[in-house]
């Protein structure tokens, strides 16, 4: 069979099945028993089209960004008629997967590191409000998430007169939640001496705020060298791309000539140092 006819029926199965899958495969049984025990009224779903727009979310949603490496291999695969695309972009995949990761587990802790911040706002509102600092606890950590996995130890310790300042010294444990250990040592200054938590607490906020802000500022001055890291990593795609244009068939010199493959590999490993210096340092600066 030529492969024409092939790629056709292919393609025309592919279609039939995913239409049998969104309409459901026993949607005209399902219909006609509706139709039959309810009086001819049928309740029919959504669209055909909003239903594929909906599985499409499913599945994108469902597809994490570093499984495009391996697309990208296979793309590059069928075009340079080599597995070597493949195999790269499959080892590309654990790489994106950890940047995800950590990307994902940074944002998590500026979330946390806010809600203390937000929490320490409250909690002085509640105080100023006349509320016991027990009391005023209990209503400001009500809706917060900077407490954490111990927010259940911290609200029953100001409900039942526990140890609050070592639930909050607890909590300050986990990642991003640091500024729980200044709001412990206000509690317990407050409370031993009678210092005024509202004080207190203001300058503790003020004082996680202009931390999150400065780190915040340096954070928008270095990106300006990680979008200059991340695009000169690029531009060997950029050359690829020209060369094809000009028809000088670079995918067939990289992955079939031996010059060609040595100069993938050492231009490869060069590319992944370079990339790892420039990126370590940017890194380096946001950590001090």
């Amino acid at each position: 069979m030529p492969w024409g006819s092939l790629s056709v029926g292919a393609a025309m199965a592919c279609a039939g099945a995913a239409v049998w899958l969104l309409g459901g495969r026993h949607s005209g049984a399902r219909r006609a028993r509706l139709l039959l025990a309810g009086g001819g009224v049928v309740a029919t779903g959504p669209p055909l089209w909003d239903r594929a727009r909906g599985e499409l979310a499913r599945v994108r949603g469902r597809l994490r960004a570093e499984w495009w490496a391996l697309a990208a291999g296979l793309v590059l695969a069928v075009l340079g008629a080599s597995v070597l695309p493949v195999a790269a972009g499959a080892a590309g995949v654990p790489l994106l997967r950890r940047i995800r990761l950590a990307r994902t587990e940074r944002r998590a802790l500026e979330r946390r590191a806010d809600a203390v911040i937000a929490l320490c706002g409250a909690l002085a509102g509640e105080v100023r409000a006349g509320r016991q600092p027990g009391e005023a606890l209990l209503h400001a950590a009500r809706d917060s998430h900077g407490l954490g996995d111990a927010q259940a130890a911290v609200l029953a310790a100001a409900r039942f007169g526990g140890d609050v300042s070592g639930a909050l010294a607890t909590a300050a444990r986990q990642p991003g939640a640091d500024g729980l250990r200044g709001l412990a040592a206000c509690w317990r200054v407050a409370v031993d001496q009678g210092a005024g938590l509202a004080a207190g607490l203001d300058r503790l906020e003020g004082a996680l705020r202009a931390e999150r802000d400065q780190r915040a500022d340096l954070r928008a001055q270095l990106a300006g060298a990680r979008a200059t890291a991340v695009m000169l990593a690029g531009l060997p795609a950029l050359g690829l791309l020209l060369g094809t244009a000009m028809g000088a068939d670079p995918l067939h010199v990289l992955l079939h000539t031996g010059a060609g493959l040595g100069c993938l590999l050492v231009g490869a490993a060069l590319e992944g140092a370079g990339l790892w210096w420039a990126l370590g340092i940017v890194r380096r600066a946001e950590a001090a």
